[in-house]
């Protein structure tokens, strides 16, 4: 696996986002294995407030009253992380990894964010659950609010035949003869949304004669020195509005209230984040992009991996980085069970785990650790006895061993 990174870093090779689930993994990746050595996490952010307002002339109705700013680290946020690092305490106590009451010595453990709020305050709060007296520093390179190249996700190489490759590798991966089929697909995702919403009444539909979400596009944008990005602006505000509901659905206690009085169903609010979702394995998915715009994070990830003093790495980030990295790796496709996000929930991580082989030799698992969705509205203590929800990921050329791990 360790070489998959390595040609990684320099080839790409073609990823299908969309496939059917597998069944889930128990707590432990593998049984009866030597033991483990190291852990590498590549977290998205936890619950935060919605970034920007323009969902706000969307609806007739009043949205969530935040306890946070636009994009930061909500007060749940913070408490759901906080539990998620409790848990990952008593796993890798369990593990033998670390002791209960742990304090690190200089070099053995790494805390690095993204320089924005939500992503400094997430490793803060997980590293408080997992070391809660071991006062851990949160590494982060740039000013508070600044994005750190290593997260930026940013085309580095662009010319009109890439753009065109990219373009058509979109087509392929999606089966659509143009790009305007997305739009057509989520037409009923559409619909859903602007009834949420009762966008007909609000405040955009009677200025702006916004009443719905067009169906034609969508347009993308590939540009040197920049993230990959949507800017039709129907699909934006789509995603926009299909952020925030979700977002607000975790928050909410009242599942109708979060609905603005509809009674959706756990399927209706997969079909509301399938809008965003999407628009994000569109930005970031296609191998042409992620080899390029994920390789900082796999240079560290290479780095951290082969550090011999390093027991724990813990790096956070944001959904678009998660979504590239795994297209990068050409992790075989997958929906996440008991969650309304499939590929990437919030708060969800990308863990990396080696172990010492009965052969002398090293092996590692990957999988997608999570709060289920009624683990997030609940803000469920998990345990070993109840733990959160982990994700086998398999890697496409790569083959398992009997205990579901790879050669290194």
């Amino acid at each position: 696996m360790f070489r998959k990174i390595l040609a990684i870093l320099c080839v790409c090779a073609l990823l299908p986002v969309f496939g059917e689930a597998v069944s889930l993994a128990a707590a432990t990746p593998a049984q009866g294995r030597d033991p483990l050595t190291k852990v590498l996490v590549l977290s998205r952010h936890n619950l935060r407030s919605p970034i920007g307002t323009s969902t706000q002339s969307l609806t007739p109705h009043t949205w969530f009253s935040w306890t946070s700013g636009p994009g930061e680290l909500s007060l749940r946020g913070g408490q759901l992380e906080t539990i998620m690092g409790q848990y990952f305490r008593k796993y890798l106590v369990s593990e033998g990894l670390i002791t209960e009451n742990e304090q690190p010595q200089a070099g053995e453990m790494l805390f690095y964010a993204n320089s924005f709020q939500r992503t400094i305050a997430t490793a803060q709060y997980f590293s408080s659950g997992l070391l809660p007296v071991a006062n851990v520093r949160i590494e982060h390179r740039l000013a508070v609010g600044e994005m750190d190249p290593v997260f930026a996700s940013r085309l580095m190489f662009m010319s009109d035949a890439y753009s065109a490759a990219v373009r058509e590798q979109l087509q392929t991966m999606r089966a659509d003869a143009e790009l305007g089929g997305i739009g057509k697909k989520l037409a009923a995702n559409y619909q859903l949304l602007e009834q949420v919403l009762d966008l007909r009444h609000s405040t955009a539909a009677k200025s702006q004669g916004l009443d719905h979400f067009r169906t034609d596009g969508p347009e993308l944008e590939f540009l040197l020195g920049d993230a990959p990005g949507v800017c039709s602006s129907s699909l934006q505000l789509a995603i926009n509005a299909s952020d925030a509901l979700v977002l607000q659905y975790y928050e909410e206690a009242d599942p109708q209230k979060a609905a603005f009085g509809h009674r959706l169903t756990e399927q209706e609010w997969r079909e509301i984040s399938w809008i965003k979702d999407l628009g994000m394995d569109m930005c970031c998915a296609a191998p042409l992009v992620a080899v390029q715009t994920a390789h900082p994070l796999l240079q560290l990830m290479q780095q951290e991996l082969s550090l011999a003093d390093r027991k724990f790495t813990f790096s956070c980030g944001h959904d678009s980085n998660l979504v590239s990295v795994l297209a990068a790796l050409e992790v075989k496709p997958y929906i996440l069970p008991q969650s309304v996000e499939a590929h990437t929930p919030i708060g969800g991580k990308l863990v990396i785990e080696k172990w010492l082989g009965r052969d002398g030799q090293e092996y590692a698992s990957l999988s997608l650790v999570y709060q289920s969705t009624e683990q997030l509205r609940q803000r469920t203590i998990l345990s070993l006895d109840n733990p959160p929800m982990r994700y086998p990921l398999e890697l496409k050329g790569l083959a398992k061993n009997a205990d579901g791990l790879y050669l290194f």
